[in-house]
């Protein structure tokens, strides 16, 4: 498993609309092959500051599978244009991980 990690800086005023954008593009990355999950959160401390994360079985289903398909244009036109600037998205796999509810 992959984690793809983007910090998503929307631009003033249009945090709603980016919203209602995220809700449309939900759609699209979920129906692509080896996406496992996705999480959007909003910073507590600085409004329009989002942390995206998105699992994948691979970086290949990510930024082969994903960015070279027709469904990435579609995600594309639905949310980039709310950036400034442009999130710079990095990878990530587990070291270590705790988590004191699952035997």
């Amino acid at each position: 498993m992959i984690l793809e990690h983007a910090i998503l800086e929307v631009r003033e005023g249009q945090q709603q609309s980016f919203g209602e954008a995220f809700s449309q593009a939900i759609q699209i990355i979920a129906a692509s092959p080896g996406f496992l999950s996705l999480q959007l959160l909003r910073s507590v401390k600085e409004e329009g500051k989002h942390l995206l994360l998105v699992e994948w079985e691979s970086i290949a289903d990510h930024e082969q599978g994903f960015r070279d398909s027709p469904a990435y244009e579609e995600w594309k036109a639905l949310l980039h244009h709310f950036y400034d600037p442009f999130p710079l998205v990095e990878h990530y796999t587990a070291v270590l991980s705790v988590n004191p509810n699952q035997p």
